[in-house]
């Protein structure tokens, strides 16, 4: 039985630090991180913004997977001074990595970080049935909340969306440009959860939760803005850091500048998170709000998940 070859990215946002630091010392210690069988590739997703510490150079890279931005990548190589570097990079990475590439692997694992209050979480794109077995089979064993982004058109073109299977793991708080033990730890633990699911998925011995949590997405909300466009007011203190509690109408959620508050407007039992993110101020958003759903295990996800490792 092949072993599963499972690619690993780490800054792919090049001011969060703490998984290529992580990958160095993998590097260094090669004892560190248990992968349990699986073959492993890695590799810095966006090297020029990590060197120079910041998120990205030219537009965010985990929006630059877009297949109509991939193909235009395709199309125009030769004259590339032409594109983004984002939009070049992630052709590189697809090129090589991709189902189709030079060293082709059948899953992808993101490491972030966030500013946030929402301590460590897996993220999945959509409702592919091999990202929810495998998004089940690790929160079953570390019983880290799922956020599944789906239907949002002002946020497009993710990494792991290029790939047959993939998954984000998301740890924090911690800021932008620190690097820290706990996260780190965080980091590792998580990694090392992944690759026992896919041993265990591939050997038919994996233990399944009977159903997968998840924050569903819904949408975005901005900050109050004055008619000059600059934010108007700020996260209310009764809001600051609640990531995954529940809102009820009337909770307050912003406050302006003279003291007055401005409360959520909308529907009861709403779950905010990524709560004053650092990296979403340029994107307008103070906070995204999701739907808390338990979904049944489905022999469908299982069997695809299983394939998709067989595959490679």
């Amino acid at each position: 039985m092949s072993s599963p070859r499972v690619l690993v990215v780490a800054g792919t946002h090049g001011n969060e630090i703490n998984a290529p630091w992580l990958m160095e010392q993998w590097q260094q210690q090669p004892d560190l991180i248990q992968t349990h069988g699986c073959e492993v590739l890695s590799v810095i997703g966006n090297p020029e913004a990590y060197a120079k510490g910041c998120r990205y150079l030219d537009r965010d890279l985990n929006r630059s997977f877009q297949p109509g931005l991939l193909q235009q990548a395709g199309l125009e190589q030769i004259s590339s001074s032409n594109l983004d570097r984002e939009v070049k990079r992630a052709f590189d990475l697809v090129s090589r990595y991709g189902a189709e590439g030079v060293e082709p692997c059948g899953l992808v694992i993101d490491l972030h970080s966030t500013t946030s209050s929402m301590g460590n979480s897996l993220v999945v794109y959509g409702r592919r049935p091999a990202d929810l077995a495998l998004a089940a089979l690790v929160q079953g064993r570390l019983g880290l909340p799922v956020y599944l982004h789906e239907a949002d058109q002002a946020q497009q073109g993710f990494l792991v969306e290029s790939w047959p299977c993939g998954l984000v793991i998301e740890v924090g708080p911690v800021p932008q440009m620190v690097r820290h033990h706990k996260i780190l730890t965080q980091t590792r633990l998580a990694l090392e959860a992944v690759f026992e699911a896919c041993a265990d998925a591939l050997a038919g011995r994996a233990r399944y939760p009977r159903q997968l949590v998840v924050h569903r997405h819904l949408g975005s909300l901005d900050l109050p803005r004055s008619p000059s466009g600059s934010p108007d007011a700020f996260l209310h203190p009764q809001r600051q850091g609640l990531d995954w509690k529940p809102m009820r109408e009337a909770d307050p959620l912003f406050q302006k500048a003279d003291g007055s508050c401005i409360p959520y407007e909308g529907a009861d039992g709403l779950v905010p998170l990524f709560i004053n993110e650092a990296a979403y101020a340029e994107k307008a958003i103070a906070l995204s709000l999701t739907l808390r759903e338990c979904w049944p295990l489905s022999l469908e996800w299982t069997e695809a998940f299983r394939s998709q490792l067989s595959a490679g």
